[in-house]
């Protein structure tokens, strides 16, 4: 008697993974279905029996945060269907990690939702998207995965959703966490896991409008700052230096925000470490709290504004704020 395999949801928004070289155009363009891709990666059903749904054949940057809100809508139902065992979806890696993100804070998955994709377009002889999409069938139908909420698995590696980042332009093994080890690996068919802890509670999707990024260098004098608050900006974050601090030439703009209400969000343009309150100058992390501002933690800006949308949206607050 043959085994019964774990039921699988393959969901397909697009990205490098289902694109090939158009020799019209130049270069790659979406072009495969989820139906292709399955056709080309045979292995994929000896694993598990899939679920095929097609969503969309983005390239990552035309994934909205709106959009993010709609995949969310489809993959509740999957995730409510007790036949189901996990899901994986495949993404744009430009934008990955932000949907990545946003669907860990909208989600309270007791299934694993993975996200993948590749590097390489599939006319590539070195397309690195059948094994990425063969390594997270593996994690989706691992009892290993079971309530390991939304991941990424690329290159070998198993990462928290929360977490992952791109790191590399073009690099295969472009994903890894902003800090720390990966959660777990795929290596020669077998899944290894450590158990992941939970972030913060999810909340509804309501994502609010007008939050905008800024980075603020050496000697930048808020200008951009003013620019957005006149321009009806709800909130803002600002991509600053060190552990959370801002050039002195900027204060003035950014006191003039807070002094109007509008939420700032402190966060670093460092690749690792978080934002902390430990100097005590004009400009400085302390100061800026002291003024109104809050401080990112962990999170890196572009996912530190999807945080602020949220919790504006969802008139939250911004206390307790987890990097």
């Amino acid at each position: 008697m043959l085994p019964v395999l774990p039921r699988v949801a393959l969901v397909f928004t697009g990205g490098t993974v289902a694109m090939r070289h158009d020799a019209a155009a130049g270069g790659a363009v979406p072009a495969l279905s989820g139906d292709d891709l399955v056709r080309r990666i045979p292995a994929l059903a000896q694993l598990a029996t899939l679920v095929p749904v097609e969503f969309d054949r983005l390239p990552g940057p035309h994934m909205t945060p709106g959009r993010v809100l709609e995949l969310a809508r489809v993959l509740q139902p999957l995730l409510d269907d007790p036949e189901i065992t996990g899901i994986v979806v495949t993404h744009g890696t430009d934008t990955l990690e932000e949907t990545a993100y946003l669907l860990d804070r909208l989600l309270a998955p007791t299934k694993p939702v993975i996200l993948t994709g590749a590097m390489r377009p599939s006319s590539d002889p070195a397309w690195d998207g059948a094994a990425n999409l063969t390594d997270s069938v593996r994690v989706a139908a691992s009892p290993a995965a079971a309530g390991a909420g939304v991941l990424v698995v690329f290159h070998g590696d198993i990462l928290l959703g929360r977490e992952a980042t791109k790191r590399h332009t073009d690099h295969p093994a472009t994903f890894a966490p902003r800090d720390g080890d990966a959660l777990g690996s795929v290596r020669e068919g077998h899944v290894r896991l450590s158990t992941p802890v939970r972030s913060a509670p999810p909340l509804a999707p309501l994502l609010a409008e007008g939050v905008e990024l800024l980075t603020l260098p050496m000697g930048s004098d808020g200008r951009m700052v003013d620019l957005a608050v006149s321009g009806g900006a709800t909130g803002l974050v600002l991509q600053g230096l060190g552990c959370g601090n801002v050039p002195l030439t900027a204060v003035p703009a950014v006191e003039r925000a807070l002094a109007q209400g509008i939420p700032v969000m402190i966060c670093t343009r460092c690749w690792q470490g978080e934002t902390r309150d430990t100097y005590a100058y004009r400009g400085a992390g302390r100061t800026l709290v002291a003024a109104g501002a809050v401080l990112a933690g962990r999170l890196p800006a572009h996912k530190a504004r999807l945080e602020l949308m949220l919790r504006l949206g969802n008139a939250a607050g911004l206390a307790g704020l987890e990097g």
